[in-house]
């Protein structure tokens, strides 16, 4: 059984909202998903998605992009990015996957997984860069963000209760939609929390197009992992567990 995570697959079953206008990578991306998803994850394995999984503006018209994953081998751990604007309550998504037959999904959501001895747990972050952001409208920046850290914060609790169950010494691993460092953006307040929870790894999805960067960057002892599925050319990346539990 093996850990894999790859974020940012931006699901358009239909065709209505394709990626491919931002660039030849993306050309038939969701048949490279497949192909590459089915090359190295078995049904006994995890793929965690860090957000931006589909396209679609209401949970509803999601069924197809969860069919598609549904279909793949592996257990997927879900969290939210900032086109994910389907996202719901846990309560509302467990029912719906339920209801449609998804049984291979579970979410992030306040909450944390013991998978192939490592501790995961995740939330959806946010840039402090405002500069960074297409946002449309008076956006509170302060208000999101501290939004986010007590999400984040709730999940490594729940993350924390699981090492301790474990003896104490299982590490935490983090995986985010946003990254919480940048090139000289820093999103402060997360990696303070990060450093908090003594979490030495996190990975993180939302950037596009950076093909030539290094694909971990360390920053004050913190190992911080691109994975973005265009980064990851659209396969999914092994996750370690003696590298980082």
């Amino acid at each position: 059984m093996s850990l894999f995570v790859m974020a940012d697959l931006h699901l358009s079953s239909d065709g209505t909202k394709s990626m491919e206008i931002f660039g030849p990578r993306w050309k038939d991306y969701i048949q490279k998903i497949e192909k590459n998803w089915r090359a190295v994850v078995s049904p006994e394995d995890t793929v965690i998605i860090p957000g931006d999984i589909s396209w679609s503006l209401k949970l509803e018209d999601t069924l197809e992009d969860f069919r598609f994953l549904e279909s793949l081998p592996g257990t997927k751990l879900i969290g939210k990015g900032n086109h994910d604007f389907w996202w719901s309550t846990a309560s509302k998504m467990t029912a719906y996957f339920a209801q449609n037959g998804i049984k291979s999904l579970r979410i992030f959501y306040n909450n944390a997984y013991l998978v192939e001895d490592c501790i995961v747990c995740g939330a959806r972050g946010w840039f402090l860069e405002e500069s960074q952001q297409k946002t449309v409208g008076d956006v509170d920046f302060d208000k999101i963000v501290n939004r986010e850290v007590i999400r984040l914060k709730l999940s490594l609790e729940e993350a924390r209760k699981l090492q301790e169950e474990n003896g104490g010494k299982t590490a935490i691993t983090v995986f985010l939609h946003f990254p919480p460092v940048w090139g000289d953006y820093v999103c402060r307040p997360i990696v303070d929390l990060l450093h908090e929870y003594n979490v030495k790894s996190c990975y993180f999805g939302h950037i596009h197009g950076a093909y030539y960067v290094p694909r971990t960057t360390t920053f004050e002892g913190i190992d911080f992992v691109l994975t973005a599925a265009d980064y990851l050319n659209f396969a999914p990346m092994p996750v370690y567990a003696d590298e980082i539990c």
